[in-house]
């Protein structure tokens, strides 16, 4: 039955926002900006980290590891949305779609497990300083890396074969602007409770519990920070750990609202502006939040645009 249904058609449409024929041309500039905002921010970020060598730390490790995830976490869905604006045939192949759907999944998961090592290398520096060197050593942080991919890499093989060998009904329309599970589940004319439970499961173990290891890591810094006898030195060890707490915040609220919460036809229009938000917002204010709140990376910024002689001498002495 899967077979005959997969070769009845050879791709699906995204419907993205077709209903607004009028302002593709609009939304193709303004997706261009966003996706040429995030490849130069995003690459900004990993060159001062790796050409600034008191740039060299476990912290900043991570912040390039995260930057270079996100280039390639929207280089996977926004040049298809940026060529279905201006052209007429919005489709996407069936291996197209599938291979779109398992690096999102990839790429997402091992941003969730990133963004709890890096609130774990926080809770170190901060509530166990000493012996931080010993602890956060490159071959540990290497490791944490090396993990979180092999961690997400079969268990996405997996959730994209459960999806893949469903019947699909004749209506082969995806209302999103990417290929995801939720919506294409929607097309199949089998139950997919099987694949809402792994939706869950996955969503279990890669979203809410690097969320809960995140907030556990937080409580500990929060309660060392309290403890800290000037207030000069509370605002000092905060200001290190605000950025992530704002890319925390932004990245695993609009992630939820997609995999957790219930869906509906009311909910639809709220679902597709949601995963806007996590897949292609939030990659592009991560290099401004990480740029305008902390002064070591502002300070790379200035020394690699004075020698690159982007702004004049005496704005950088």
């Amino acid at each position: 039955m899967a077979q005959e249904n997969h070769t009845a058609f050879s791709d699906f449409i995204l419907l993205g926002y077709s209903d607004l024929p009028d302002l593709q041309g609009l939304l193709f500039l303004v997706f261009l900006f966003i996706y040429t905002e995030i490849l130069i921010g995003n690459g900004l970020i990993i060159c001062i980290t790796v050409t600034d060598l008191a740039l060299h730390t476990p912290m900043y490790f991570f912040l390039k590891n995260l930057s270079f995830l996100e280039i390639c976490y929207t280089s996977v869905t926004l040049p298809k949305m940026l060529v279905n604006f201006i052209v007429e045939n919005k489709s996407i192949s069936f291996h197209g779609c599938a291979a779109q759907i398992y690096f999102l999944l990839l790429l997402g998961g091992t941003e969730c497990l990133l963004l709890a090592a890096m609130a774990y290398d926080r809770y170190v520096a901060i509530c166990n300083p000493l012996h931080y060197k010993l602890i956060m050593n490159k071959q540990f942080c290497l490791g944490l890396i090396a993990g979180a991919l092999a961690v997400n890499m079969p268990i996405h093989v997996g959730q994209t074969y459960l999806v893949f060998i469903l019947p699909f009904c004749d209506s082969r329309e995806i209302n999103s602007l990417f290929c995801d599970i939720p919506p294409l589940l929607e097309l199949a004319c089998a139950d997919t409770n099987i694949n809402k439970v792994s939706v869950f499961v996955a969503g279990m173990l890669f979203v809410i519990m690097p969320f809960f290891l995140i907030l556990a890591s937080y409580v500990n810094i929060i309660s060392a920070i309290l403890k800290m006898p000037s207030a000069e030195s509370r605002k000092k060890v905060f200001s290190t750990c605000s950025s992530h707490i704002i890319v925390v915040s932004l990245f695993y609220g609009s992630a939820t609202i997609v995999y957790l919460s219930p869906r509906s036809k009311e909910t639809e229009d709220i679902n597709k502006l949601s995963s806007l938000f996590y897949t292609i917002l939030v990659p592009m204010f991560n290099p401004i939040i990480y740029s305008l709140r902390n002064r070591e990376v502002k300070a790379s910024l200035v020394k690699l645009l004075c020698k690159k002689n982007v702004i004049q001498c005496f704005e950088c002495t």
